[in-house]
């Protein structure tokens, strides 16, 4: 019986040891597992700075902790230099390492989607990727300059897991194409803000209008996710493993294409060319108001658009071909339209200007017809040259007028 026992706390002995090794091995394992790798994508929102969507990388280390989001897209609006690296284009940008949960919830307050596509990552390309992107989100690594069209918090994304993957992505991506232009992009997601729609129609150059490959579009984080659906290894098996939705989308979303108002456009400038034209006959003095802040509004645009070219970084606003519409010479113009809305002569310098204004922008408009010209701004050509044309008409009909009575 003594001898059973002692036999029986050997082999119980054993087992225990037996546990406790397989328990530390496990531990082990589980301390050297590579992590999994996520891209979460999150919907536009409503404040402007939210009109291009957002993204992150997720890593999940698999040992019971919180997942960590590394969000390339935070900012520090209280720098002393912050509105003045905003307005020349320099601005800078940090990566934020946080739990998952916080950094949703103002994503969850908002009503902005989220979702997640977990990657088919080797084990050496997640381990060495969540390495890089924990040293990177160290304060002395974390800032960058920001330039929204080809640095931003999605294309470092994108280069992340390029990177990790050894040009995976580049190399599909960089070969195809769907015609998307960083101005379709951009017009069409600020849609629904017409202020800021109109603000980037107007101040994107030719450079913006270039076709894109999907690895340049992926500077908009849906897109980032629809391409990424299409990248396979060298196997043949899909980069993105599985998909989920983590938070549901309740905002309305910007159209898919971006609206086309050329006709509208023309048909509006016609018609008050027109208009302006058949007021002038009878109130004179109203439509030397109405020129006055029309050429204050164009002549601020053009410095403006002037600005953006000599000042600022702002590298896809230079060289605009709408500044032939909206001269800064426009503001010599006010004076005379002030001495004419008081029923006075304009004077002669202010027929001189008159003029020039008219012929930059009627020179604009036929640079249209010049292959070497591509900036897609028809629309404001038919929109703004009727103006043009009409105010001129009809401050040299006042101008004969004037010398007859004479």
């Amino acid at each position: 019986m003594r001898r059973t026992e002692r036999i029986a706390r050997r082999w119980l002995g054993l087992w225990a040891a037996g546990c406790l090794l397989l328990a530390l091995l496990l531990a082990a394992t589980a301390a050297d597992a590579a992590p999994r790798i996520g891209v979460l994508t999150m919907q536009p929102g409503e404040v402007f700075f939210e009109r291009f969507g957002h993204n992150a990388l997720l890593v999940d280390r698999g040992d019971g902790t919180e997942p960590t989001s590394y969000n390339f897209g935070y900012f520090d609006p209280e720098e002393p230099d912050f509105l003045s690296r905003f307005v020349a284009g320099t601005m800078r940008y940090r990566l934020v390492a946080l739990p998952m949960s916080l950094d949703l919830e103002q994503y969850r307050r908002n009503g902005r989607g989220v979702s997640v596509q977990w990657l088919d990552l080797a084990p050496a390309e997640a381990a060495a990727l969540a390495a890089r992107l924990e040293a990177n989100a160290r304060p002395e690594n974390a800032v960058y300059d920001y330039r929204y069209f080809t640095d931003n918090c999605s294309t470092r994304v994108r280069d992340a897991l390029d990177a990790a993957t050894d040009g995976l992505l580049r190399r599909p991506l960089t070969a195809s194409s769907v015609g998307n232009t960083y101005r379709l992009e951009a017009v069409r997601l600020a849609w629904p803000a017409p202020w800021m729609a109109v603000g980037f129609h107007l101040g994107l150059s030719a450079s913006a209008d270039r076709p894109l490959s999907r690895w340049d579009e992926a500077f908009i984080p849906m897109r980032l996710a629809e391409s990424l659906r299409t990248v396979r290894r060298a196997d043949g098996r899909p980069l993105v493993l599985s998909e989920a939705a983590i938070l549901p989308h309740r905002l309305a979303l910007p159209p898919e294409e971006l609206p086309q108002w050329r006709i509208e456009a023309m048909l509006l400038g016609a018609a008050l060319a027109i208009g302006l034209l058949a007021i002038g006959r009878r109130a004179p003095h109203l439509v030397a108001g109405l020129a006055g802040g029309f050429w204050l509004l164009a002549g601020m645009g053009g410095v403006v658009l002037a600005f953006l070219w000599a000042g600022s970084g702002h590298t896809f606003a230079w060289a605009n071909e709408n500044l032939f519409l909206l001269s800064p010479l426009a503001l010599l113009l006010l004076p005379g339209a002030w001495r004419a809305a008081r029923g006075r002569d304009p004077g002669r310098m202010f027929e001189i200007g008159l003029l020039l204004v008219l012929v930059s922008a009627a020179t604009g408009a036929f640079l249209k017809l010049m292959p070497f010209m591509k900036q897609q701004n028809v629309e404001w050509v038919f929109l703004l040259l009727p103006l043009h044309w009409a105010l001129a008409r009809h401050f040299r009909r006042l101008a004969g007028t004037a010398r007859a009575d004479r």
